[in-house]
């Protein structure tokens, strides 16, 4: 699946605008439905540490920890540009409307009881460093160390 922030940078790039789904239940407003968003980079480190340690088995839980708004990713796109947001909330397909989840976050005690200690990366920054050193120069994650044989 694409990225949001991919997503939502191309319609910046071409409108000037980025499209959320209006919500569909009223303790959220539209672009106020949640997920636990992880940058890869997050999520690398932490699948390397539990890897690399022994100690650690079963399945774990990996993310943030916290629960963030799609308005909040939307404007860290648009912070990144150095643009002001422009948000327009569009109908959810009915197709998808009984099944869509309106709030995720991970747990990640037990990921945190392994031993991972490294902090998260912000929302906003890792929407800073995908868009300004990825996104607009037109790379993509690990492309310098393929380069390289690192």
């Amino acid at each position: 699946m694409r990225s949001l922030v991919c997503k939502s940078y191309a319609e910046v790039v071409k409108t000037g605008v980025i499209q959320l789904f209006k919500s569909y239940r009223a303790q959220y407003p539209d672009g106020e439905q949640r997920r636990d968003f992880l940058y890869v980079k997050d999520a690398v480190a932490m699948t390397l540490h539990l890897a690399a340690n022994p100690a650690a088995n079963g399945i774990f839980n990996i993310g943030s920890g916290m629960a963030r708004t799609w308005n909040d990713l939307a404007r860290a796109v648009f912070a990144a540009l150095g643009r002001e947001p422009r948000i327009e909330y569009i109908d959810m397909p009915e197709s998808i409307r009984d099944k869509y989840q309106y709030f995720t976050q991970a747990d990640v005690r037990k990921l945190l009881a392994a031993g991972y200690d490294s902090p998260i990366t912000s929302l906003e920054d890792a929407v800073r460093d995908y868009v300004v050193n990825y996104l607009v120069p037109g790379r993509t994650i690990g492309a310098s160390a393929a380069k390289s044989g690192a």
